[in-house]
């Protein structure tokens, strides 16, 4: 199956959505299990108390509490409006900011961050001024402090397309930010896998979009799954182990049958190269330990910028921080996800 296909379907009675990009399996999304907040969820929140020591403060949300970092400021009382930025760790409160921002297929929303903005990626001189044109008529009367982002989405897509988008997504933040004051309330909820795949999913434009039940088995989204309860196998006869603990996520790189000089450098840069993908559709994030296969000293450039290449075309925010000194490397990414095996739980 050639191609970049986006297909929406269920598990377990959820939305969920999976992109194959040539057969491949590049991501997957389901909506939780248990009702929890997602990410990009806005909530009317009440301060709770200080966290001395945390740099924090709890915050009441309608079912539970977040942990709200910027502190400064707050009042136990106070009502303001946070939003989800990840999932909790068991037995911990929701990760919450109190940076707003609402987000469509073309355009970013930003309270409290004036300007125009466009995607990078959109380098065309004669393309960029033809949307900061769109952007500057919709958003013409604007409440005082919104700002707006254009997406990668929006090159080449009809002027009207992204007005009518940002007319909508503007309208939404601005009934939001009318509404501060309060009880703990919900007043914007996550977007489920449908929703997110439509909105994340469009740069590059994909290629078709197959909205029907069964749409997974058909075209060999469920094997894929499948085989994420397992090693991830790579070019060589090598495998990349992935095993979550508690504490971080453990990765063990093999190198199989191949017993060559250069065997250890081959399947380091095939596994740094397949390592975003799979943290990705397993929905693991936190502290994350490499053991990478035995390589001499002098490859770690290399591999690094492998490393590096991979994780910036990754959408989840991932901090490499470099090698330990007993040898394994070390990355810190963001909770954004459940885990594969939450997320498809009955």
């Amino acid at each position: 199956m050639k191609g970049r296909i986006v297909l929406l379907d269920e598990s377990n009675g959820r939305h969920a959505a999976a992109l194959m990009v040539n057969g491949q399996l590049e991501d997957f999304l389901v909506d939780p299990p248990d009702g929890r907040p997602g990410p990009g969820a806005i909530f009317r929140a009440v301060v709770d108390r200080q966290m001395k020591g945390q740099g924090g403060v709890f915050v009441k949300l309608p079912r539970g509490r977040a942990f709200l970092r910027q502190a400064k400021g707050l009042k136990p009382g106070q009502s303001l409006l946070v939003q989800v930025t990840g999932y909790a760790e068991p037995g911990k409160a929701s990760p919450v900011t109190p940076k707003l921002l609402f987000k469509s297929r073309y355009a970013i929303v930003t309270p409290d961050a004036p300007g125009l903005n466009l995607s990078r990626t959109i380098r065309d001189d004669q393309e960029r001024d033809r949307l900061l044109e769109v952007a500057h008529d919709a958003m013409q009367g604007a409440t005082d402090g919104i700002g707006l982002i254009l997406r990668s989405a929006c090159a080449g897509v009809e002027g009207t397309v992204i007005a009518e988008d940002i007319a909508a997504v503007r309208g939404l933040a601005e009934r939001v930010l009318k509404d501060s004051s309060g009880a703990p309330e919900l007043l914007l909820d996550a977007p489920d896998a449908h929703l997110q795949a439509w909105r994340d999913w469009a740069q590059p434009e994909p290629d078709q979009v197959i909205r029907v039940q069964g749409a997974f088995a058909e075209h060999g989204v469920d094997e894929a799954i499948e085989a994420l309860s397992g090693p991830a196998l790579l070019p060589g006869g090598g495998a990349l182990w992935i095993e979550p603990t508690r504490a971080l996520v453990a990765v063990d790189v093999n190198t199989g049958p191949d017993s060559s000089p250069a065997a250890g450098l081959k399947a380091n840069i095939a596994a740094a190269r397949d390592l975003p993908r799979q943290l990705r559709l397993r929905g693991l994030g936190g502290q994350v330990v490499v053991d990478f296969a035995p390589m001499p000293a002098k490859d770690r450039g290399q591999l690094e910028q492998v490393l590096r290449a991979a994780f910036r075309a990754d959408a989840v925010d991932t901090n490499l921080v470099g090698w330990t000194t007993m040898g394994n490397y070390e990355l810190q990414r963001k909770r954004e996800r459940l885990p594969l095996s939450e997320g498809l739980a009955s």
